[in-house]
């Protein structure tokens, strides 16, 4: 991975007015603090720093300072935003321990979703309950984003942090709080539920009316005529004529 950089300069003054007049300059004020040194105030260009904090491996990064000359490699901690402007009202930074643990939070990169059962037999929507998870690691282990693999994921079962694969020397970090949470879970849309309903429920309808209809396509038989000569036509005219005599 490589190596972030980017430039502070420090800083005298301290205070809001001191750091109104910054912001009206196009500065940002900041701190680094943690290690074995003492709290440092730094100033940072706002529009460098703005278009930093646009890219993801900038949050989740070892990155290099530089400050008068001397480099220092720090962990970004905390941004504070205007509440509706695009501006960077102070920023924080913490030294790095190489020979010390870090906790970070790390964004995940979702692949292979489409070749899932959910989705490809099932035709379900997958939602990603979570976007990045809280790690444990040194420094030089410390990745840039953890690959969630999706291949296997199915709608009778969600995927939890505790199935997620790591990379060595990281460790998930677990609240007893939450337990083991969700990192991605497969639903069906109540559309695809109800159109396979209506299809199953045609398909026995319709096997169902099958006899009936054959039953009802079947020639009928016709009835047997009587055994004998029909009587000639007139015979009963005959013997109406035999009587009145």
């Amino acid at each position: 991975m490589a190596t972030i950089e980017f430039t502070a300069f420090a800083r005298t003054t301290e205070g809001r007015a001191a750091a109104r007049r910054m912001r009206r300059v196009g500065k940002t004020p900041g701190v680094v603090y943690g290690g074995t040194g003492t709290p440092q105030p730094i100033e940072l260009d706002h529009n460098a720093l703005f278009h930093a904090l646009r890219n993801e491996a900038f949050h989740s990064s070892i990155l290099s300072m530089k400050v008068d000359g001397s480099v220092t490699r720090v962990l970004l901690r905390d941004v504070q935003m205007h509440p509706f402007r695009n501006e960077i009202l102070h920023v924080d930074f913490q030294r790095v321990d190489e020979a010390k643990k870090i906790h970070m939070k790390v964004p995940l990169h979702f692949v292979n979703a489409a070749v899932s059962p959910a989705v490809k037999t099932q035709g379900a929507i997958v939602s990603h309950v979570m976007t990045e998870i809280d790690i444990a690691c040194l420094p030089k282990d410390l990745p840039e984003f953890i690959e969630v693999d999706l291949s296997e994921l199915d709608t009778a079962h969600s995927l939890h942090v505790s199935g997620v694969k790591l990379p060595p020397g990281v460790t998930a970090v677990i609240h007893r709080r939450t337990g083991d949470p969700v990192v991605a879970t497969a639903v069906v849309p109540k559309a695809v539920v109800e159109t396979e309903e209506a299809a199953a429920a045609e398909g026995e309808a319709g096997a169902a009316a099958a006899p009936a209809a054959a039953g009802a396509a079947a020639p009928a038989t016709d009835a047997k005529a009587p055994e004998g000569k029909a009587p000639e036509k007139g015979g009963d005219k005959k013997e109406a004529g035999k009587d009145k005599k």
